[in-house]
């Protein structure tokens, strides 16, 4: 049986390290070398108090939101241009910092574009804005097949990130994810994972992005010095560092902080991290200090008891 602590440790894990991210967003690795994050900070590149979180959050939550009423790509999609139209799901009533490519398919959704022709398909149209909210599907693995939940991970990805490539990166995060949930240590998962994925992605339609997944299939991304990895906005990037900070840390605090002094895009990082972190680590594995300042913390205790007794998808 799915719990509301398992739920909650996903989620939570997500947004706290969206949160730590979120003041020192867009700052450089050499500026995080002299000043490295350890707190819960505020203000900063989008002047908001300490534990406010980004879209990376807000859209996560929509899809956990969401998946509670089943699986719909038109109730997942609605629950997008909400909000971005009416500040549903975020943490004090506004939206800052949304990406260029999740904007253009907001626009296209509204215009009565279907969710499954929205997301873009340019070899350009590769950032990491699907893969920072596809967390919630992994908590579908007990209800579907694994090529199921695969498929619906690519679907959920192509949104608003369509491109082959980032519905792999999105389909081995999940992958990795399940891994966790099902008790796998974090080295053991990211093996587990990429053994689980591979035979899916053997197929012509993904074979040919298989190239750009090398460091990943490798099975040593752990083992990549720091400056290898990149913390930018492409998605192979940020399912890079999330794996590298995970497996190069042995609590939830040294995974997140490790990605937000990355430098770049620290919140996606962070949050993209955070969610295995918080899986394999629990949510007791989450600095109280860090929970207690996190906006809507009880709105998403709520969710997460929601999407714990719902799951279906």
């Amino acid at each position: 049986m799915l719990t509301a602590t398992k739920t909650l440790s996903g989620l939570m894990g997500l947004c706290v390290g969206d949160a730590l991210g979120v003041p020192v967003e867009f700052t450089s690795r050499a500026e995080r070398i002299k000043s490295p994050v350890t707190k819960m900070l505020g203000y900063g590149t989008w002047n908001q108090p300490p534990g406010t979180w980004s879209d990376d959050s807000s859209l996560t939550f929509c899809l956990a939101q969401s998946l509670c009423r089943g699986y719909s790509l038109d109730v997942i999609a609605n629950s997008f241009w909400r909000w971005y139209k009416t500040a549903y799901w975020t943490p004090r009533g506004e939206i800052f910092g949304i990406g260029k490519s999740t904007y253009a398919v907001i626009m296209c959704l509204n215009q009565g574009v279907p969710p499954s022709e929205a997301g873009g398909t340019s070899e350009m149209s590769n950032g990491n804005g699907s893969l920072m909210r596809i967390l919630p599907m992994a908590y579908c693995h007990k209800s579907l097949t694994f090529s199921e939940l695969i498929s619906r991970v690519h679907d959920v990805s192509a949104i608003t990130h369509a491109h082959a490539r980032s519905q792999m990166a999105c389909g081995i995060y999940i992958s990795i994810a399940v891994a966790l949930l099902e008790g796998f240590d974090p080295q053991e998962a990211y093996f587990q994972g990429l053994k689980n994925i591979q035979k899916i992605y053997s197929i012509p339609h993904f074979v040919s992005e298989t190239p750009h997944f090398a460091r990943v299939f490798s099975g040593e991304i752990a083992q990549l010095p720091v400056a290898e990895i990149n913390s930018e906005g492409y998605v192979i990037d940020t399912l890079e560092a999330s794996l590298w900070c995970l497996l190069n840390s042995s609590s939830y605090a040294e995974a997140v902080l490790k990605a937000v002094n990355l430098g770049g895009h620290t919140d996606t990082t962070a949050a993209v991290t955070g969610g295995l972190a918080g899986i394999y680590y629990g949510v007791e594995g989450i600095p109280q200090q860090w929970m207690n300042q996190i906006a809507r913390k009880q709105d998403i205790i709520n969710l997460a008891r929601r999407f714990a007794a719902a799951v279906y998808c």
